[in-house]
Order: C-alpha cells, then sequence, then structure tokens
C-alpha cells in the first residue's frame, strides 16, 4: 500500500492537470468545429476524435519507453500522431481566442498543459522502467563478469571467460520468459541489457547461457 501511494502521489497531480486541459481542448475544439459548419453531435466528435489520439499517443509512448523499443526513422509513429494532435488542438485554441497577445496565450494554455503533463508521465514511466526490481539480485555487472564457476554452473561463460552469476542466471531467465510471454517473440540482447542494467558483453553471455539451457 505504501508503493501505491507514492506512485499515486508521483503521477496523480500529473493526471488531474493532463485531465484539466484535455477538458479545456476539447470546449476549445468543440467550438471551432460548431463555427466550421460541424454542428449538434459531430461537432462534439471532432472533440472526442482529436483528444483521444492525444490520449492513445502518449499512452503508446510510455509504453515504447518501458519496453524499450527503439524507433526506426527520426521519430516514432506515436510522436508524430501525438505532434499532430497536439497542432490540431493548439490550432482550435488560438481561433477561440481574443485577437490580443495575452488572449492567445491564455487559450494555448490547455495545449501547453497537457504536452507538459504527457512529458512529466513518460519522466516518471522512464524512471521506473530503470528501477531496480525488488526481486533483482544484488550482484553487480563487475562481479557478475569476474565471479568463479560454481558447482551448478560450468566453469566457463559461453564465450571461454568466467560464467556469470547463478543468481543474475536465473533473473535473466525470468526477465526473458516473462518478456517471451507478453509479445510472443524471444527477448533481445539489447532488451536484456535495458532490463538487467548491464553491459552489452555480459547481456550477450547472458542470452548465450539461456539458450544453451533454456529449461534448466
Amino acid at each position: 500500500m505504501p508503493r501505491f501511494i507514492h506512485r499515486l502521489l508521483d503521477t496523480g497531480p500529473m493526471v488531474v492537470l493532463a485531465a484539466i486541459a484535455g477538458a479545456g481542448s476539447f470546449t476549445h475544439i468543440r467550438d471551432t468545429a460548431h463555427d466550421n459548419g460541424q454542428t449538434g453531435a459531430m461537432s462534439y466528435a471532432i472533440a472526442v476524435c482529436i483528444d483521444l489520439t492525444c490520449v492513445m499517443a502518449a499512452r503508446e509512448r510510455q509504453r515504447d519507453a518501458k519496453t524499450g523499443r527503439t524507433k526506426r526513422g527520426l521519430v516514432s509513429w506515436p510522436v508524430l500522431v501525438l505532434s499532430g494532435g497536439i497542432v490540431l488542438s493548439l490550432a482550435a485554441n488560438l481561433q477561440q481566442a481574443e485577437p490580443t497577445l495575452w488572449g492567445r496565450i491564455t487559450a494555448a494554455t490547455p495545449a501547453g498543459a497537457f504536452l507538459i503533463a504527457v512529458s512529466m508521465l513518460e519522466r516518471c514511466a522512464t524512471a521506473s522502467r530503470t528501477e531496480t526490481p525488488r526481486d533483482v539480485p544484488q550482484t553487480s555487472p563487475a562481479t557478475a563478469e569476474t565471479s568463479g564457476p560454481s558447482s551448478a554452473t560450468p566453469a566457463e561463460g559461453p564465450n571461454g571467460g568466467p560464467a556469470p552469476d547463478p543468481a543474475l542466471i536465473d533473473y535473466a531467465r525470468r526477465v526473458a520468459d516473462d518478456h517471451q510471454a507478453k509479445n510472443g517473440k524471444p527477448i533481445t540482447s539489447d532488451l536484456l541489457r535495458a532490463r538487467l542494467g548491464v553491459s552489452d558483453h555480459l547481456a550477450t553471455d547472458l542470452l548465450r547461457a539461456l539458450r544453451r539451457a533454456p529449461n534448466s
């Protein structure tokens, strides 16, 4: 329960800010759609589509940060979608603004606040991903790489050097099994390195050890 309360205190204000900013943008988008011929339920539908598109794109950004997914171009698809939604929302906000400097600033505040809330939530997701899980073995990469052989593991690792620590191998196996169950494909060396916080060399050795003895 304390951990839940701590997480709620961390993310709660940001979620509330995002909800309030989204509501403000929703009103401006609806009014802009109504003023441009999309009356009745259609104006509400347009506002819902734009706001929910931003929410879904922001959620996908958090999912990518949590899983360590790499982008294939200059920007990822969720980033592109989120940017488009923010631009549409900002344009609608400015359309409803009074033709003064402060009128435009205050009208643009909801879109800016929503973008800030999304970026803060993404930082929280990234921070929680890099935290060491409670059941991770307390073995540093340097110690694991230089650990001597034990009776439960061969004297040499996959590359002919010292074998990784058995406890670290067991934890890496749990991480790999969890990734396989969630994504339907084996974990890669880069993802294993990111999840465990170890070096590239150690992540490669661990992955080879798992492939050599997948059921041990």
